[in-house]
């Protein structure tokens, strides 16, 4: 296929527009919303649970119907927004989570409640998709990954102050209210993104979308994504689960061959001729495996094993989500001038010692404030210098008219990797009843997830900064 070259990419070296910079505000703003929802939400469990009188079973599709939801339609997200416009998409896409915010604010029954936050999975998928592609076609290529470690930087502060925020307000009000916040924040991107956001898209695009093959690759996606979230309902040996992931991994086949000849594909196959972005997506599945996982472990032993009220969780996840918030810009911007080679290697490196470390040091006697919280400024520094580098580093030599696509086909593999990292997690953790034991199986599980994603990057990433392979 013929690429044209894209009248709007900017020289390499070139300076940043005041307006990429106001642009770049207003994506993070999103990014800082959708990440605070999450880890709200994981907080009121117990107390939504409660009032609506449901199950365990049902209480968790809350939680799992947005992970199945937007790891399904993040594909057809980014090649919508490539080819139609990214603003065009973003925006009714903010919309969209608004009014599925709303919705939950308002649900009467955990099912209202599950099918709202289906809504609010369709407009965070669509976010999510376009959320980088709408704002770097305004920085040049030796600035990008700085911008992404500030928006790096503003999901790592959600996932800081998103369980104190949603603490406060259950206390305050009812678990309605971590729902109800998003509203006027979505409402505020919304009245200054037209203003903010300049229009772009693939000038490759004939608006023919391959509607048969996004059928086929949301299908193929979901199935794998709905088969990985229910091990943790039906357990991972449960047949059920391979019928389901083995129904959605047949469909692949048939996705990249009609995408081999359609003009518009949902997989744009030629994405992995950049050995950047092959190496990011075959490295962000082993760190995917592990990085959720990590905060999950560590929440269930500060509650499961270790007994701590929910205040003393809240305390003790602050400080090492906060580090990485603070190391995650400078990142970038040392990604943009050495590469992202060993960033990510070292990255991952330091998140391995750190799981190694409550592999070695944690026993059943609690140690909040003497090892958890030493252990976790430790992985902060990790976390800080890989969780959005991975975005820039998939992103690294793509051209700005692919951004949507290649952005969303990274995130449906790290997506994907998460959903199987927590359900490893959760295994192995009962499997040991809960005891020292599971855990201490969970963390080698992780640590040699993170010891094989540092040795693939290490080996798989293309040498030198951006710049230099331009």
């Amino acid at each position: 296929m013929t690429t044209r070259t894209d009248p709007t990419a900017m020289p390499h070296d070139a300076a940043v527009p005041r307006s990429s910079w106001l642009a770049l505000g207003v994506s993070t703003l999103m990014i800082f919303l959708v990440v605070i929802d999450i880890s709200a939400v994981n907080v009121a469990f117990p107390s939504l649970r409660a009032d609506l009188g449901a199950t365990d079973t049902q209480a968790s599709w809350v939680i799992s119907a947005y992970s199945v939801v937007v790891g399904a339609l993040l594909l057809a997200a980014g090649r919508i927004a490539d080819s139609v416009g990214r603003r065009k998409v973003f925006l009714p896409g903010v919309a969209l989570f608004g009014v599925g915010s709303l919705l939950c604010g308002f649900a009467g029954s955990i099912e209202m409640l599950i099918a709202f936050r289906v809504v609010q999975a369709i407009g965070g998928a669509i976010t999510t998709a376009s959320g980088f592609a709408v704002v770097l076609p305004g920085f040049p290529p030796s600035k990008r990954s700085t911008a992404i470690g500030m928006a790096g930087a503003s999901g790592a502060l959600g996932a800081v102050v998103g369980p104190a925020i949603g603490s406060l307000l259950i206390e305050a009000f009812d678990w309605r209210a971590i729902f109800l916040m998003n509203v006027p924040l979505c409402l505020v991107i919304l009245a200054i993104g037209p203003r903010l956001l300049q229009e772009s898209r693939d000038p490759d695009a004939t608006g023919r979308i391959d509607v048969a093959g996004v059928l086929l690759g949301t299908l193929a996606v979901g199935l794998v994504m709905f088969g990985i979230v229910q091990s943790e309902v039906w357990g991972l040996g449960d047949w059920r689960v391979y019928a389901l992931a083995a129904a959605g991994l047949a469909l692949f086949p048939m996705l990249v061959r009609r995408s081999r000849v359609h003009p518009e594909p949902l997989l744009d196959l030629a994405l992995y001729r950049f050995g950047s972005f092959r190496a990011a997506n075959i490295g962000v599945i082993f760190y995917g495996f592990a990085f959720t996982s990590s905060g999950l472990a560590g929440s269930l032993l500060l509650q499961d094993l270790w007994d701590q009220p929910l205040t003393t969780v809240g305390l003790a996840f602050i400080p090492g989500p906060l580090l990485a918030s603070i190391a995650s810009p400078l990142t970038g911007r040392l990604a943009d001038r050495v590469g992202h080679r060993w960033v990510l290697g070292i990255g991952c490196g330091i998140l391995a010692i750190s799981n190694l470390l409550g592999l070695a040091l944690y026993t059943e006697d609690p140690a909040v404030w003497s090892r958890f919280l030493p252990i976790s400024l430790l992985g902060g520094i990790g976390v800080g210098l890989t969780v959005a580098t991975w975005s820039s580093a998939a992103l690294a030599d793509i051209p700005p008219a692919k951004f949507g696509v290649a952005g969303a086909t990274q995130n449906t593999i790290r997506q994907a990797a998460y959903a199987v990292g927590i359900s490893m997690t959760i295994t192995l953790i009962a499997a040991g009843d809960r005891g020292l034991g599971g855990f201490q199986a969970a963390y080698v599980w992780m640590t040699v997830c993170f010891v094989i994603s540092a040795a693939l990057v290490i080996w798989l990433f293309p040498a030198g900064s951006s710049s230099d392979r331009a």
